[in-house]
């Protein structure tokens, strides 16, 4: 029996030097599934993290758009006999702000909460802005809502702090 039998086998390299053959056989394997894995997790949240921005964003947009609408709501006679500007009641008001919210026709979209406030000079809307994941869904997180508030009232031309 010749010695060194019970050894591995070696292999030589193009260079001439010689390496255990069947050492690293697999690792390349397990390197590019756990870097595929990877990959995915970060493009997951690349694009799921830019669609939760964006849907906050959007809800952001709607309800200053829709508190601006209610805020247009004034009380034009109160306005005329004391010069101070007041909005109508929260049913018009909030009436107003639900036409523009559900004028961007879309079913992730609804207004959470429409609220007047400070004696009737202001408004103070939510919106409420649903998404969904799409990378982050194959791990069990479909998405979620995502809420934004903006608050108005009629612009009466004074300077801030003027009685």
């Amino acid at each position: 029996m010749r010695a060194g039998r019970d050894r591995p086998r070696e292999a030589r390299t193009g260079n001439g030097r010689r390496r255990r053959a069947g050492r690293e056989r697999g690792s390349m394997s397990v390197f590019t599934v756990l870097f595929s894995v990877a990959v995915f997790l970060l493009a997951g949240l690349l694009v799921d993290g830019g669609a939760a921005i964006n849907a906050r964003l959007r809800a952001a947009d709607i309800a200053e758009q829709a508190a601006r609408a209610g805020g247009d709501r004034i009380d034009v006679e109160y306005l005329r006999e004391t010069g101070q500007a007041r909005l109508l009641g929260d049913g018009e008001v909030c009436d107003r702000a639900e036409e523009i919210v559900a004028a961007h026709d879309d079913d992730g979209v609804q207004m959470a909460d429409c609220s007047g406030g400070a004696g009737q000079t202001e408004v103070t809307v939510t919106v409420s802005v649903t998404w969904e994941a799409f990378f982050l869904a194959a791990l069990g997180y479909a998405g979620t809502e995502m809420e934004a508030s903006a608050t108005a009232g009629p612009d009466t031309g004074e300077p801030a702090g003027a009685p």
